[in-house]
């Protein structure tokens, strides 16, 4: 039986370098396809498009890790193909062509390592508590993403946008959070998860990986856009509101998982509905409402707020957990959730950067309001069996 603590440290310390990679990744990633290959808000929705790729196929490609090795060694899987991305961005990257090559391989990284972190911090959880440890993780996340953008602020500063050694680094950490993968042990003699997974009873489950999918794509992409098309955002001030959003997750995730614990996932996610809501008509109508730089200074505001509400997202895998009818069904349910939110991730940042180029940008976060207005009814469906007929399956997981 592995030692509990030493497993925890370990899967936290790898979590906390893969916050450091993805930190410099999101931070820099606007800036870096504006700044080096020109692309306007259009070809960075079609850009989405290759990105979010893998995240559909991921079913296919888990189910078929999962017939060989465990959770934590995808893991560690996952952060060497987010290392060979990096590289390729910093310095095999002279093209789009490339650029599109490069960004699907992170990607790959990126959602096979979702869809193994939940599992792997519900192992590592205790009966009653699980949202308090994903957020813990969540948290480790955060002070990784900390460090990573911290470093970013002060080369940037210092040298320009040097982004050759921003994605060295950020490889470099990638390969940190997989060497402290591949010595994790738990989940050793358990029984595999080897299959695909789609059941009818796990549709509400689906329906808010749906609803996430939207939610993610829209601000990730054209949330940040427009503070750096519209505003002209430099990447240091970027980096500086990664850093602001992460210091705040730090504290705030791991309160978040106990809120959930607390309250339920149900009363959980249909507030972040209705707060999305609020955050897309900031960023529709700060500019009308408040004169430069105070707009600004709002959206900053919007953007933070949202960076930290994803930290909700830890509210689905609980609900998974809680409704499982076995734990060999989370991982690929959790997987088939990704696949589905990148059906629709796919497909929206390419008619979002239409709507813009054509109508404007508020057009997108209004469209984004009236999803978190469906999203908050359908959250408002989410029913959590009783203790009592979950509770064999929760202790089986541990």
């Amino acid at each position: 039986m592995p030692d509990h603590k030493r497993e925890l440290r370990l899967a936290l310390l790898a979590t906390l370098f893969f916050g450091a990679a993805g930190g410099i990744f999101q931070s820099t990633l606007n800036n870096y396809l504006a700044e080096v290959h020109g692309l306007d808000a259009a070809a960075r929705g079609w850009l989405e498009f290759p990105r979010e790729l893998p995240g559909f196929l991921i079913i296919a490609i888990a189910a078929g890790l999962l017939a060989f090795w465990r959770e934590t060694q995808i893991a560690a899987i996952a952060m060497l193909f987010t290392a060979f991305g990096a590289i390729g961005f910093g310095f095999l990257a002279p093209g789009q062509a490339a650029v599109v090559f490069f960004i699907i391989i992170w990607s790959l990284g990126d959602h096979l390592i979702f869809a193994m972190e939940g599992p792997i911090g519900l192992q590592l959880a205790r009966d009653g508590a699980e949202g308090k440890r994903l957020g813990q993780f969540g948290g480790a996340r955060n002070l990784g993403t900390i460090v990573g953008v911290g470093i970013v602020f002060i080369l940037a500063h210092r040298l320009g946008s040097r982004f050759d050694l921003f994605y060295a680094i950020a490889a470099a950490s990638a390969l940190g959070a997989g060497i402290c993968y591949s010595q994790l042990r738990v989940g050793r003699g358990q029984q595999p998860s080897k299959r695909l997974v789609f059941k009818r009873k796990y549709t509400l489950f689906y329906a808010i990986s749906a609803l996430f999918g939207i939610r993610k794509q829209i601000f990730l992409v054209f949330g940040g856009w427009v503070l750096v098309e519209l505003h002209g955002v430099p990447v240091s001030t970027m980096a500086m509101l990664y850093f602001v959003a992460s210091a705040l997750g730090v504290v705030l995730r791991p309160l978040l998982g106990e809120i959930i614990d607390h309250l339920g996932e149900r009363t959980v996610l249909a507030a972040d509905e209705l707060l999305l809501l609020l955050i897309c008509l900031t960023y529709a109508f700060a500019t009308d409402l408040l004169p430069a730089p105070h707009a600004l200074h709002l959206l900053y505001g919007a953007y933070i707020f949202d960076s930290v509400l994803f930290a909700l997202r830890i509210a689905r895998t609980t609900y998974l957990q809680k409704i499982a009818d076995t734990p060999t069904d989370i991982t690929p349910t959790i997987a088939m959730g990704i696949t589905i939110d990148h059906l629709v991730a796919m497909t929206l940042p390419i008619a979002s950067g239409y709507i813009w180029t054509t109508w404007g940008f508020r057009w997108v976060f209004l469209l984004a309001g009236s999803v978190a207005v469906a999203g908050f009814f359908i959250c408002l469906r989410i029913r959590i069996p009783r203790p009592e007929a979950v509770g064999s399956c929760q202790r089986s997981t541990r």
